[in-house]
């Protein structure tokens, strides 16, 4: 029997006339993940479950979130809407606050006979959008750290310690308890008469960057260097950085300035570290879907909500407009139709709505403003060769090589703007835009960044 045309296939049993099932959807989203990964180029953090399952997926080399921020990247992602002046703004978006007419992803899957289940962090809060869940769970805040000390100091301060080393099983920390959770889901969904939406929402590697000690000792210190583009060059207009507020809340970390060397690398050590531990959980679901026998009819797709700088431009964190905080890891495992290749089209979050509609067979709301990258999957060519990307007052338009940012007021007028080529100058160190010789550049780029941020943007 085979699904569709989308190249699912199931092999044939021995009764006859069986029903064909929709497939599976099993949805993997994971905080603050970077493209800093083995398929992506580098060469330094161990991830063998996702090297394995980009093995077997399509690898988006240029994926960009619509909101370099956790809650309004989601709420985006999930409603297929693009964010405004308005809406889709910060860490504490609710869908159904910003959106609430909107069909989410899940609830269209739901209404067509899909068990939902949203298990860890999808939304920001876990009882957003409630009405598309046939169940939602969501880890304790107590299982952020491990060690009673830790857990001591998160009482009494606004965010705790920003690294943990804990000789500890992986099942102590809330993304250990996760995967257990999803393995269970797993083995009663195996059961089921219906498809399911099945997702698996990884808290790390956001701060704080805990995880047991075997994968903090996978990495040697002294082999870890500072980014090359540990600077912030005079040209570069000062409303692309930030004070890195979000880290400056946890204890032992300045209020001001940069951070010191040893600590720094201490960071990007635990972020290693954190990586390493998540793709440990991932890899104990991966494996049980396959031992299950469910891999053959699901769709897999992992995505990071955003980037994130690890002294990139001298900044931690997110929530800044250069391509370290805006392009994100994106890779969908197709049964039948995936294999390890990868796509340099440029993709947005928008889009993975309308691609997961589709390849279940299901139409898109008129809400829905991304476009479907099914084509790329069955490897035709993409004929869009740009996004959007929105923090604040700062939006961007990616376009082939160019990124182009502009700072508006409520009335769509610049106050500041910043032009990067990537072809020449991959880490966004010269910013173009008040040179003489990009002027006709810079305005053809304003103009179509005005045509494609979307129609409601000013007024939604």
């Amino acid at each position: 029997m085979v699904f569709s045309s989308f190249g699912f296939s199931q092999s044939l049993t021995t009764q006859k006339n069986v029903k064909s099932q929709k497939p599976n959807i099993l949805f993997i989203a994971v905080d603050d993940l970077r493209p800093e990964l083995n398929f992506y180029g580098a060469n330094h953090i161990k991830s063998p479950n996702l090297d394995k399952l980009a093995g077997e997926s399509l690898i988006f080399e240029r994926s960009y979130c619509n909101v370099p921020v956790c809650g309004a990247s989601r709420a985006s992602l999930m409603t297929g809407a693009r964010p405004t002046r308005n809406r889709f703004l910060d860490a504490h978006v609710k869908k159904d606050e910003d959106y609430p007419d909107a069909i989410s992803l899940p609830l269209l899957l739901k209404q067509n006979g899909y068990q939902t289940i949203s298990n860890g962090k999808i939304y920001h809060y876990g009882n957003d959008d409630a009405k598309a869940w046939d169940e939602i769970w969501t880890a304790a805040a107590l299982w952020t750290y491990a060690l009673p000390e830790s857990q001591e100091i998160r009482k009494n301060t606004p965010r705790g310690l920003p690294t943990e080393i804990a000789d500890v099983p992986d099942s102590i920390y809330r993304d250990g308890k996760l995967a257990l959770k999803v393995i269970k889901d797993l083995q009663k969904l195996k059961t089921s008469n219906k498809p399911f939406f099945l997702t698996m929402g990884v808290a790390k590697p956001h701060l704080p960057f805990a995880a047991p000690k075997k994968y903090w000792d996978l990495y040697d210190r002294n082999d870890i260097q500072l980014p090359e583009s540990y600077v912030q060059p005079e040209t570069t207009p000062k409303q692309a950085f930030h004070n890195f507020g979000e880290l400056r809340q946890y204890e032992n970390i300045p209020k001001k300035g940069d951070l010191p060397e040893d600590l720094a690398k201490e960071l990007i050590h635990g972020y290693y570290a954190s990586v390493s531990y998540i793709d440990a959980q991932i890899g104990l679901v991966l494996d049980e879907l396959k031992r299950l026998n469910l891999d053959e009819n699901t769709i897999v797709i992992l995505w990071g909500d955003h980037g994130w700088n690890l002294g990139d431009h001298k900044l931690w964190c997110k929530h800044i407009n250069f391509e370290t905080a805006l392009r994100t890891p994106l890779i969908i495992k197709v049964p039948g139709k995936t294999k390890g290749q990868k796509t340099d089209a440029i993709t947005e979050y928008i889009d993975i709505y309308p691609t997961l509609a589709e390849l279940v067979g299901l139409k898109s709301p008129n809400s829905v403003e991304g476009k479907s990258f099914v084509p790329i999957i069955n490897g035709q060519k993409s004929d869009k060769n740009w996004a959007v990307s929105k923090f604040k007052d700062g939006v961007t338009l990616i376009k082939d090589d160019l990124f182009y940012t502009e700072w508006t007021d409520d009335a769509g007028v610049a106050y500041a703007r910043m032009l990067f080529d990537h072809k020449t100058d991959p880490l966004e160190l010269d910013n173009l835009a008040e040179k003489p010789a990009y002027e006709e550049t810079v305005k053809a780029l304003s103009k179509e960044l005005r045509e494609k941020w979307g129609k409601d943007f000013l007024t939604k």
